[in-house]
């Protein structure tokens, strides 16, 4: 099987569409018809395979080469769509079929799908009911494939939305923690400032009373210092009274002893 997938899928390493194009632009009328020839080129494949994934890659790949750069899971829906639509234009009645522009094309695509049965239910010698049984089984498991990869899908997108909410709640619990340690640190930067600016009151104060201290000393020196400066000067001047004293009683004696 890996190799017949290989062998239907030789374009698998064809490079992605450039980021530039857009993701989902609209189906022009000249992609669409591309698509329509791709897909009746690989039909034949699609109904001998249930693992239609690699084909809808070759799909995708040759679309790429013809220069419309296609996912394949957008070429599967776009199919889907036109098949939808090509089915409520066979089951309606009147011209209703020439509003639809690939009318052709699909009736084309699903008139050799039945030739091909046709062929082949006759080699084998089976029935013709039987075969599209089968392939109505196959639609049928098809669609509940397409089903359970559209439950996939939407179970990871509402994984990717609850990530998303895990994040934004991790963010903002991690903007919480933030603000909180930030909040912590002003405020042990406030109190080590409340703290220093205590210290540095108590060093002044504690400045200012031994500048007081030292004054006040000082004051008591000078005043110790002027009071023995003055004993000292009455202490001369007595001295020099006594002095006088005696000096003027020996020039009163000398005067009377040669008088």
């Amino acid at each position: 099987m890996d190799l017949h997938r290989q062998r239907l899928n030789p374009y698998a390493q064809v490079n992605p569409p450039p980021e530039s194009v857009e993701r989902f632009p609209q189906w022009t009328h000249d992609e669409t018809r591309e698509l329509l020839a791709i897909r009746a080129q690989l039909d034949r494949s699609f109904t001998e395979t249930k693992r239609n994934k690699p084909l809808w890659e070759a799909t995708s790949s040759m679309l790429q080469q013809k220069g419309f750069f296609r996912t394949p899971d957008q070429c599967k829906s776009k199919w889907k769509n036109l098949v939808t639509r090509f089915k409520g234009i066979e089951s309606a009645e009147g011209e209703i079929g020439k509003q639809f522009p690939f009318y052709e094309e699909m009736r084309r695509i699903f008139a050799d799908r039945m030739e091909r049965l046709l062929v082949f239910e006759k080699d084998k010698g089976k029935g013709v009911q039987v075969r599209v049984k089968e392939w109505e089984e196959e639609a049928e498991e098809e669609e509940e494939e397409e089903e359970e990869e559209g439950k996939a899908e939407e179970s990871k997108k509402r994984r990717k939305v609850t990530r998303k909410k895990n994040h934004e709640e991790e963010v903002k619990d991690a903007l919480r923690e933030f603000m909180r340690r930030q909040l912590e640190m002003e405020a042990r930067w406030a109190d080590a400032a409340e703290a220093r600016e205590a210290e540095r009151r108590a060093r002044e104060e504690e400045w200012r009373r031994v500048m007081e201290s030292l004054q006040e000393e000082r004051m008591e020196m000078e005043k110790r210092w002027r009071e023995r400066e003055e004993e000292r000067r009455a202490r001369e001047e007595a001295r020099a009274e006594r002095r006088h004293a005696l000096v003027m009683a020996l020039l009163d004696k000398l005067a009377q002893k040669y008088l």
